[in-house]
């Protein structure tokens, strides 16, 4: 089981955070100040880091300060109130990846867990291939780490586009600074722009204090800009006018603020199709493409999936505490048949599973719970898929095509309809 470390000097607020992570199913270990943390930071091993800012003895900047001699790129939360918000910035410059504004709701807080986990892991998590056309891809990806320059990650989903981005952070000469991702397909369109760049007090109904965005955010570091092809072709233009000056404009902001940000960005989708049918920006394509890595399709690198396999299940072997020493032949054959349309994602799914319900210490074809027929649910007019196709539709004709309230309704992410419309072939027009 992973463990979090929580340091802050708030008795009743150490308990309520210890409480609301223990319900994720972390471990916590509590801290009452910052020496208390730094003496159980050598005594034990912990996945993340949450902590206030205003501390007796020694505030959290210069915790985090002390904390990454002994853990190095240990990703870290911190927790601070309206009046410590500089003080919030400065941390993430010296390596938190994440800052929270007191009161924050359990909902916040686990989402905020989440998301700087899992950027911690695609950040962490090995290259494994034997594949010759991904060994050289890896070895562009070093070289081009050692520069500046804009990335443009390709691939469909599941292949690993953000663990790339991650290798190259790593890599480069910006890794003991922050790597922020922003999955643009994740935030409404009327919230991507100040979450990219920030507002200021006052610049519209509810914002009460200014929010620093995330390009300010990854100053010195890097920035991930997740799903580039999502963003709309209005922010698009604004995303532009970023990488040509390198300085940012804040929503309400007076003057631009310089950035010294390395950008890469990711997309499953065919940039050069959506230029033609006027949903992405050529200009900004040019920007973002400038070394363009072109990651395979798990059926092109046939060489790869024993070997992924294998990693993932000593991996979630040691994470469920059992002992798998290997795969049945016929799980072999299934496993190397197998097209693996969702990539490397759905085999390490399928691979967790496995090990989560093998019986025995060698993984057996049908613990994989693989159909190997087609799926009646994705098929014949009155399908499933069919009638989830005319639900979305039906929703967004109710809500004169708003994607943020049709995803709420439906109880999905934005994301999700955009994807399901691209994977139907609507283009269902935004009031």
């Amino acid at each position: 089981m992973k463990s979090i470390l929580v340091v802050d000097d708030d008795q009743h607020m150490r308990s309520a955070l210890k409480e609301a992570i223990a319900r994720m199913g972390y471990g916590v270990v509590p801290a009452g100040d910052p020496f208390d943390a730094l003496q159980k930071l050598e005594e034990t091993s912990v996945s993340m880091i949450v902590t206030d800012m205003k501390m007796p003895g020694m505030d959290g900047v210069a915790f985090i300060k002390e904390a990454r001699k002994k853990v190095g790129s240990l990703p870290i939360l911190v927790i601070t109130g309206f009046a410590t918000v500089e003080n919030a910035v400065d941390a993430m410059k010296e390596g938190a990846c994440e800052y929270l504004m007191k009161p924050f709701s359990f909902d916040t807080l686990t989402k905020t867990i989440e998301s700087v986990m899992t950027n911690a892991s695609h950040g962490g998590r090995e290259v494994v291939t034997n594949n010759e056309g991904m060994k050289k891809l890896i070895h562009l990806a070093h070289d081009v780490a050692l520069s500046d320059i804009t990335v443009l990650i390709l691939g469909e989903s599941g292949t690993g586009k953000e663990l790339l981005a991650g290798y190259i952070h790593k890599t480069s000469r910006r890794s003991k600074k922050p790597l922020i991702a922003v999955n643009c397909a994740a935030i409404p369109d009327n919230l991507l722009e100040s979450e990219l760049f920030g507002y200021e007090k006052g610049a519209f109904t509810g914002a009460l204090e200014r929010k620093t965005g995330k390009f300010e955010l990854a100053h010195g570091g890097t920035i991930l800009l997740d799903e580039i092809g999502e963003m709309s072709y209005t922010l698009q233009a604004k995303l532009l006018r970023v990488l040509q000056e390198r300085e940012i404009d804040r929503v309400g902001g007076k003057q631009p603020v310089p950035v010294d940000v390395r950008v890469i960005a990711t997309t499953n989708r065919d940039l050069q199709k959506e230029i033609k049918e006027g949903r992405f920006r050529e200009d900004l394509f040019y920007r973002l493409s400038v070394f363009p890595l072109q990651l395979l399709p798990l059926r092109e690198r046939p060489e790869d999936i024993m070997l992924l396999s294998e990693h993932f299940a000593k991996k979630f072997s040691i994470q469920l505490n059992k002992s798998m020493s290997g795969f049945t032949k016929e799980a072999e054959e299934l496993l190397v048949k197998r097209q693996w349309k969702g990539n490397i994602r759905e085999l390490e799914n399928a691979i967790h599973r496995s090990v989560l319900i093998a019986r025995s210490d060698l993984i057996k074809a049908d613990d994989f719970m693989l159909k190997d027929k087609p799926d009646p649910c994705n098929s014949g007019s009155g399908s499933l898929k069919g009638m989830e196709m005319d639900l979305i539709l039906k929703t967004l004709e109710e809500t004169n095509g708003n994607k943020t309230k049709a995803a709420k309704l439906l109880g999905v992410s934005v994301r999700t309809i955009r994807n399901k419309l691209h994977e139907y072939g609507k283009n269902f027009p935004t009031a």
